[in-house]
């Protein structure tokens, strides 16, 4: 079956694909529909990232990808809506030589101690 994943610098020796860290796991998603994915390479766009690209490819060679790098597949059906996450790495643990292959994901870690501080400032913000 034939799926569409976002990537970063596509078709170059910099190449990434983009993940995201949810409850502890890292996902990459697989489009069944181009224009989803190009939906959501615009969200990411505009959350100041480097510019997506939408690839066609095989979902197996996604899966095989996906088990020998521990991350989970998951396949976003025709029409179903996905939003990027708000927060999200810009420092990647990526590498060059191909080790791991996380461009833009999301850290639950940061997003709770966001959350944390968003409590804290209302908390402080009511004192005044």
């Amino acid at each position: 079956m034939r799926v569409y994943v976002i990537l970063f610098n596509a078709r170059t020796d910099n190449e990434g694909i983009h993940s995201v860290r949810a409850e502890g796991h890292d996902l990459i998603y697989m489009f069944a529909d181009e224009d989803d994915a190009t939906r959501y390479a615009m969200m990411l766009e505009a959350q100041d990232l480097p510019t997506p690209a939408v690839e066609p490819l095989d979902s197996q060679e996604i899966e095989e990808f996906c088990a020998d790098s521990n991350y989970e597949c998951v396949l976003i059906e025709q029409g179903m809506l996905v939003v990027p996450p708000e927060n999200n790495l810009t420092d990647t643990d990526w590498q060059a030589d191909g080790q791991h292959r996380k461009t833009a994901e999301t850290a639950d870690e940061d997003a709770s101690s966001d959350v944390d501080y968003d409590r804290i400032r209302r908390q402080l913000e009511g004192l005044l």
